[in-house]
């Protein structure tokens, strides 16, 4: 066999050192409402937002609003408000994190969930103690990584932007659902 023949048999470099795409998904937006607001009926509540409406958001909040709708659903028990679930996404290092926040009627955090992340690393974003930090803050809180929400090394791209991120619903809330 010559060498040409053999060629067919070889593997460009550049295709063994390519970064292949990687995606998880942990929670259906479905399984997210149920496990943080368990036995709570869940009406659809998107928001639709004007582009003045957006400008209120990033007055508020010092962080830009994205996206024209916003995906909110409100949980109710027994006749009562129990909160708010809204799902949202902020880019990573290069792609999107789609996650949860659950908000309660008066303003603050019950948990936050990561049902997708599409990076290659700074998962460890949806390991429990980290997203705990969150639990409990308001607007009040000064959200700044490493004073109130720790970073983790290698993430921290996606530790300063679900943090944003989270400010960012909390402000829409405030805006735009607590007396909804």
């Amino acid at each position: 066999m010559s060498m040409r023949d053999w060629s067919a048999f070889f593997i460009p470099v550049a295709a063994l050192a390519a970064p292949s795409g990687y995606a998880a998904d942990y929670l259906t937006v479905a399984q997210a409402q149920a496990q943080m607001f368990p036995g709570a009926q869940m009406t659809d509540h998107a928001l639709k937002l004007s582009a003045d409406q957006r400008d209120r958001i990033k007055a508020a909040s010092g962080l830009r609003q994205r996206w024209d709708e916003q995906k909110v659903w409100r949980a109710d028990k027994d006749g009562k408000l129990e909160g708010w679930l809204i799902v949202d996404e902020v880019v990573g290092k290069h792609e999107f994190i789609t996650y949860a926040t659950a908000i309660s009627p008066d303003g603050r955090v019950l948990g936050v969930e990561v049902l997708s992340y599409r990076e290659t690393h700074g998962g460890q974003i949806r390991e429990a103690g980290w997203r705990k930090q969150f639990v409990g803050k308001t607007l009040a809180d000064p959200f700044k990584l490493d004073q109130d929400i720790q970073n983790i090394s290698g993430a921290t791209l996606s530790c300063r932007n679900v943090t944003d991120g989270v400010k960012r619903l909390l402000t829409i809330h405030q805006l735009y659902l607590r007396k909804a």
